[in-house]
């Protein structure tokens, strides 16, 4: 099972986050700064669970459901025949034994944090049949970082990702029939931890649940073929802000985007370009990453993403093109602000080349144009004969599928 903390250290853990803030850059978490909170957790273990501690009680036949064709999966519309859970109790010493169970509806007392301060989290995986008959997941380990450092900011116990992701591979492992045999879907893996304390205060929780739930996916976009987005870039919202929390994986980051996505789609637009500050700084594509490649003033071609400054989330995607395109060694490589202003200066002086999404639901993504003040930017990403984004897509579709053997893809026992 998984090895997962006691939550009675979580005050002294608040005094050392203190400690941690940037005294120059605001209240921005820097990522330096999530590594030392990540050993600093990783050394306040009070009780452990093993592995070989999880339970599973598998669906009896009038219990599994019928599996959807390749081609009529949608995003998170089906769900597989089990889930993983895993209760946390401080009273009882902190994390229970896990289990594997027949999938199932969650009861909670009316009054459960979760319910009313949003003291939720998770994750977002994918499992892959390749091309050989094997299941791989993609860099799960980094999920766990990001999810342990999320779990800190929401006053969640933490826990170690190394057992968690055994629990998750044996729950792909029984439910593997569900992972397609097609290179353009997958199954999703969503682990995901919520505070349960029947209780009104706003404090730590002391009852948490955490949870894996899979489904099935194609394609994030509808339609056939390349879909190169259209988005929305309206500096009147912001997804995030300095001292925020847009560098964690939290629900409550999300739920405030659906009025501006639906104003998008209004539109006829598909996703949103989100802006920052007064510069109209570029952070994140819906819930994406965002890349730029063009010409820079040196006329150097160059690849530039916004910097993990507590404004974006560290994205798995993101820091696989980063460590690709440092071990290909062909362009240029910056992590800094990038203003609308440039965009449209380098659009003016034909030097913007690219501009692509990047995250676990679709991968890489090209974007074809922006609507912003009032004009319609057109980006000519998908133009070129060999585009920088569909080399990035293959070489992390390769890995994911087993066409290449990679440190990053993990092999799943079935």
């Amino acid at each position: 099972m998984l090895i997962l903390h006691c939550g009675c250290w979580l005050p002294r853990l608040w005094g050392k986050i203190a400690d941690l803030y940037p005294k120059d850059r605001g209240s921005m978490f820097h990522h330096s700064i999530n590594t030392q909170l990540l050993e600093y957790i990783q050394n306040q273990s009070n009780r452990v669970h093993l592995f070989t501690d999880l339970s599973v009680q598998l669906a009896s036949p009038e219990q599994l459901q019928q599996k959807p064709e390749v081609t009529a999966l949608q995003f998170g519309k089906h769900f597989t025949d089990h889930m993983l859970k895993i209760l946390y109790h401080e009273s009882l010493g902190g994390w229970q034994r896990p289990e594997i169970v027949p999938f199932e509806n969650i009861v909670l007392h009316p009054a459960a944090k979760v319910l009313h301060y949003a003291t939720e989290l998770f994750e977002g995986m994918k499992a892959y049949r390749g091309v050989d008959g094997k299941i791989r997941i993609f860099r799960p380990e980094k999920n766990m970082e990001r999810m342990n450092q999320s779990a800190v900011r929401a006053g969640l116990p933490t826990f170690d990702g190394s057992n968690l992701i055994k629990c998750l591979c044996r729950l792909v492992s029984i439910d593997q029939e569900w992972v397609p045999h097609s290179e353009s879907s997958s199954l999703y893996i969503r682990p995901t931890l919520i505070g349960i304390d029947p209780s009104l205060g706003v404090a730590t929780c002391r009852s948490a649940l955490l949870y894996a739930i899979l489904c099935p996916v194609g394609s994030y976009f509808s339609g056939e073929g390349e879909v190169a987005v259209s988005l929305l870039a309206d500096p009147r919202f912001t997804r995030s802000w300095p001292g925020g929390c847009g560098d964690k994986k939290m629900g409550s980051n999300y739920a405030p985007t659906i009025h501006v996505q639906q104003a998008a789609l209004d539109q006829g637009l598909q996703q949103v370009l989100w802006l920052y500050g007064e510069d109209h700084l570029i952070t994140e594509v819906g819930t994406m990453n965002v890349f730029v490649f063009c010409v820079n003033d040196n006329g150097e071609k160059e690849l530039v993403t916004p910097p993990l400054n507590g404004l974006i989330l560290p994205g798995i995607t993101r820091a696989s093109i980063l460590e690709l395109s440092r071990e290909w060694n062909e362009f240029h490589i910056s992590e800094r602000d990038i203003p609308m202003t440039e965009i449209v200066r380098l659009l003016s002086e034909n030097r913007l080349l690219e501009m692509f999404g990047a995250g676990t639901a679709c991968v890489v993504s090209p974007i074809a144009s922006i609507s912003y003040k009032g004009e319609m930017l057109r980006i000519p990403t998908v133009e070129h004969k060999y585009p920088t984004y569909l080399k990035f897509r293959q070489t992390l579709t390769d890995i994911q599928y087993g066409h290449v053997s990679h440190p990053w893809a993990v092999m799943i026992d079935t």
